[in-house]
């Protein structure tokens, strides 16, 4: 199945709509793990068996295995996924942004070393940027749209003076249209918008009916869940809500998977009753 297959068959299964993002600070290990890098397999292992029929997608981001020399453990650990998890997507969060040569090499480290099974992308350099990862066949691209950082309204926001469409637009919007549009030539394009802006949530699924939606930014950074669903999902229309801290540190203790376990379940539950009665 490709991406957008695997998706809706595990949203299906799980009735879920939460993504668990795989962020490992080895200082916020439970002891006797605490600072050891080494350990960061065995953390997000075991946060992946407790939580792996409760989500949609798992959503590792590169930096926090690359900063701490991990990355073999990063490809163990999406194999593990694979193999313990099957059918749940893997979303590499790695924000890559180049173009030619360079952007051919990004993608054959995602999609042929790392075996993700979708990646987020920044457009900010065009339909260059993108193409290089079209040519794995049956992946996912989740473009950078309207994140949820305070700061992404520094270019997000601001106003396009000219428009193809008649009239201005903000760059967000922009990008939103040609993901939806000219852009999507293989059908593997998704947007990333964040869940502390709900109106803009709702601006880019009116831009964009049918695209996955990833949304970060519920639990640590305060988004709504309920708004967030309300603004995004559509039967047809998937969403993908990611949390990362809340769940991977609901407990600081040895039963810290059974804790992020009680998280993820409240979440998921809390996102599916959120959903408008058909």
């Amino acid at each position: 199945m490709n991406f957008g297959e695997q998706l809706a068959a595990v949203q299906a299964r799980h009735a879920s709509m939460l993504c668990v993002g795989l962020d490992p600070e080895p200082a916020r290990f439970p002891p006797p793990w605490r600072n050891d890098a080494a350990r960061i397999f065995d953390f997000c292992a075991a946060i992946v068996e407790a939580t792996h029929d409760l989500v949609c997608a798992f959503k590792p981001q590169i930096a926090y295995f690359a900063a701490q020399r991990a990355e073999n453990q990063l490809e163990r650990l999406i194999d593990f996924i694979h193999a313990h998890a099957p059918g749940v997507p893997v979303i590499l969060d790695a924000k890559r942004g180049d173009i030619g040569a360079t952007a051919e090499q990004y993608a054959r480290e995602v999609f042929d070393r790392y075996q993700a099974d979708a990646v987020t992308l920044s457009p900010f350099m065009g339909f260059d940027s993108i193409e290089p990862y079209m040519r794995h066949e049956g992946k996912g691209l989740i473009l950078l749209c309207r994140t949820s950082n305070p700061g992404g309204s520094d270019l997000q926001a601001q106003r396009l003076a000219a428009s193809e469409v008649g009239g201005d637009e903000l760059l967000y919007e922009r990008i939103a249209r040609l993901a939806a549009g000219a852009w999507n030539r293989g059908g593997q394009l998704g947007l990333v918008v964040g869940a502390t802006f709900p109106a803009e949530v709702a601006r880019v699924r009116e831009l964009a009916p049918t695209l996955p939606l990833l949304i970060p930014g519920i639990g640590a950074q305060g988004g709504d869940a309920a708004a967030t669903v309300r603004a995004g999902w559509r039967p047809g229309a998937p969403i993908i809500v990611s949390s990362s801290r809340a769940v991977l540190y609901a407990g600081v203790g040895e039963d810290f998977a059974a804790a992020a376990r009680r998280v993820a379940l409240a979440t998921r539950d809390e996102l599916q009753r959120a959903r408008p009665a058909p």
